[in-house]
């Protein structure tokens, strides 16, 4: 009776082993699943920037405390477009550095050259965080901006060629 108690005890710690080990297969599946999710997601952690366009000279950059105006187009990972200067032909002035607009900005904005465009990819925690900007742009969102640094304290690019952004210019990789 001993060695049948043995045999079942046995078996019972192989089901165990095999359990243990389909469980541990499914933990890894799903989160291989949520890597490739977020991944294609397009969210991102920190701040990203791709510069798409550089004039051949760059004799002004905007720093912290400048009067800057910036074309831009706005839009979630989706593709989903929520803003654009260009629609209302009006490029945004602010101070940069000065958290009027968001932090992702103020960043993600220094050191340009006037005439330049950048894709920056901005983590929620640098755009409007968690609680978003209804009704548009929702809680926890990565937000994409296509940008062009039009002027620096009232100076414009120094090249005579028209550098204006258009809309098939910026590609979806950073």
């Amino acid at each position: 009776c001993r060695v049948g108690g043995e045999r079942k005890q046995s078996e019972s710690s192989s089901a165990g082993t095999t359990n243990m080990a389909k469980s541990t297969s499914i933990l890894v599946l799903l989160m291989l699943a949520v890597l490739a999710w977020a991944k294609k997601s397009g969210d991102v952690k920190e701040l990203q920037i791709g510069v798409k366009y550089k004039p051949p000279t760059c004799e002004i950059k905007a720093h912290k405390g400048d009067r800057v105006k910036v074309h831009y187009r706005g839009q979630l990972t989706d593709g989903s477009v929520f803003d654009s200067s260009y629609e209302r032909g009006d490029p945004i002035e602010f101070e940069l550095g000065s958290g009027q607009v968001i932090k992702g900005w103020d960043q993600g904005l220094l050191g340009m050259c006037v005439g330049e465009k950048r894709k920056l990819k901005i983590p929620a925690k640098l755009g409007y965080g968690d609680q978003g900007s209804p009704p548009k742009i929702p809680g926890g969102a990565t937000l994409v901006f296509d940008t062009e640094l039009v002027s620096v304290n009232g100076e414009p690019p120094t090249g005579s060629e028209d550098q204006g952004l258009e809309d098939d210019e910026f590609d979806d990789e950073l």
